[in-house]
């Protein structure tokens, strides 16, 4: 599946924008697409605006675990305060995240491969590891969401 695919699902997702379960989750359907497109657009901005001079390949334990097995465990980690939203989110900011992550995504295809994006556990991410990173981290996303309009 490709991060537009993935990106589409999200925005699928919409529909659902103000169901809230507490058994599945603190956070209603609309925080999780709000942190999702907050992490899309913010994660492609940064490797647009990186020195791909920089990147030097390191190994990581974690990155090479998580990135190879196309998942993350729910609840283990803790997002950065940059993309994260405890205001009341408002369905025109979701639907303008959208829009400017949907041009973000088209642009990704140009952006030099040692482009990178340092992760707070799996280091320094290069754009094929990072387009991974995102399509892992957004399907974590829609599970979730599943899980809360009780779709599994």
């Amino acid at each position: 599946m490709t991060l537009e695919q993935t990106l589409s699902n999200l925005e699928q997702k919409i529909a659902y924008f103000d169901v809230v379960n507490l058994n599945e989750s603190a956070k209603g359907v609309a925080w999780h697409i709000d942190h999702s497109l907050k992490v899309i657009n913010g994660v492609i901005l940064t490797l647009k605006n990186s020195n791909p001079t920089e990147f030097q390949w390191k190994f990581n334990a974690a990155r090479v675990y998580f990135l190879t097995k196309g998942s993350f465990p729910r609840g283990k980690a803790k997002a950065p305060k940059s993309v994260m939203n405890d205001d009341t989110i408002m369905i025109d900011d979701v639907l303008a995240q959208l829009g400017k992550a949907k041009m973000l995504v088209s642009e990704l295809y140009t952006i030099n491969s040692k482009s990178n994006f340092k992760h707070p556990f799996f280091g320094l991410l290069n754009l094929r590891m990072t387009i991974r990173f995102l399509k892992i981290h957004t399907n974590h996303h829609i599970k979730i969401i599943d899980d809360i309009i009780g779709r599994t």
